[in-house]
């Protein structure tokens, strides 16, 4: 739905100015603040229309209006102007934090920057592991217990715990390993899980039993998801009002950094997404709490997108001065990280 350009004006400076108090904005005000020459009563006309048509609304206690997540909507996408911030002394901070360390260090750091700079939550979902094993070992812990080493491209290694019915001795686990190496290395366990169930019949039994339980638990490590994203500044949202100030938003803001469900969902659409994406709540069942947003763009290492980062704060959020934090921040990263040791 258009707005003419007087409702733009009036849109905007509601919103700019609801982010800035917080309170209900009144006519009277939007006259002085709006720089249009318009009565108390045309204006009132006109946030009559704003209303009707969804994009403000009128709380019960006060005479003045607020944005609706429709009305913010359109304010970040077409009427935000975006602050010029000191890009110098972000990068020197930002560059300073994330060039020495590992590549899980300067990801938590690049989590405490945005947090830092932007005072609500940051979070960066870390990149994916890769799916592909360029070798496994097999190690003979005790009587049915075995240590599943996996080895990927980049000399990522996961281990993993197998519990057997057999005990196999340590030459029938370098065969195994060996025969996994030599006809399946450089693929992934979803693959070879595929090739085992034609290709093991000339093995004995219990050969083919320990295989498929390494590739079941080479696919479980590779796919674990439990350290995926880094959210830092947690704390910073219970001092935002309108979402700690009832127990059901409380309650589904702390489901939302214990469970992760829901922002993987949201971090996932990010990554296939080119630069700063706004999610509002109350438009979107991804954002749980309807007075949240949250602020996104998706990273790279060595010019391939591998992650999302972002800032989660309240739908009065100075949009305008964390969309430059978080893509400065994700642009860093991607540098920081495509020159990393790992």
């Amino acid at each position: 739905m258009q707005l003419d350009k007087r409702a733009q004006t009036l849109l905007k400076a509601l919103v700019e100015r609801y982010i800035a108090d917080g309170q209900p904005v009144g006519s009277r005000e939007l006259s002085r603040i709006s720089g249009l020459d318009l009565s108390p009563a045309t204006i009132r006309n006109v946030m009559a229309d704003l209303e009707e048509m969804g994009f403000v609304a009128s709380p019960h206690t006060s005479a003045g209006r607020i944005p609706t997540p429709r009305g913010y909507r359109v304010f970040v996408d077409t009427l935000l102007t975006v602050q010029s911030i000191d890009e110098s002394a972000v990068e020197t901070k930002l560059q300073t934090t994330m060039q020495t360390g590992s590549s899980q260090k300067i990801i938590s750091n690049a989590a405490q920057i945005l947090s830092s700079l932007s005072e609500f939550a940051g979070i960066v979902m870390t990149p994916r592991r890769e799916s592909v094993f360029q070798q496994i070992d097999f190690l003979r812990l005790s009587e049915k217990r075995i240590l599943l080493v996996i080895v990927t491209p980049s000399g990522d290694v996961q281990n993993r715990l197998l519990l057997t019915d057999v005990d196999y001795s340590p030459s029938q686990l370098v065969q195994a390993a060996n025969y996994i190496n030599q006809n399946y290395g450089g693929l992934s366990f979803d693959a070879v899980r595929v090739r085992l169930q034609g290709e093991l019949q000339q093995l004995r039994d219990d050969m083919t039993r320990l295989m498929q339980a390494a590739v079941e638990a080479g696919s479980d490590a590779m796919n674990d998801s439990s350290d995926d994203v880094v959210i830092s500044g947690e704390r910073n949202l219970l001092s935002v009002s309108e979402l700690s100030s009832n127990m059901v938003s409380l309650r589904k803001l702390f489901e939302l950094f214990e469970q992760k469900t829901s922002l993987m969902q949201l971090l996932d659409i990010s990554n296939r997404a080119n630069g700063v994406q706004i999610f509002i709540g109350g438009e979107s069942n991804l954002v749980p709490v309807d007075q949240m947003s949250i602020v996104t763009s998706p990273y790279t290492v060595n010019g391939k997108v591998v992650g999302t980062l972002g800032v989660i704060g309240p739908t009065r959020m100075a949009y305008e001065r964390v969309i430059p934090i978080v893509d400065i921040t994700a642009k860093l990263l991607s540098n920081a990280l495509s020159h990393s040791p790992g």
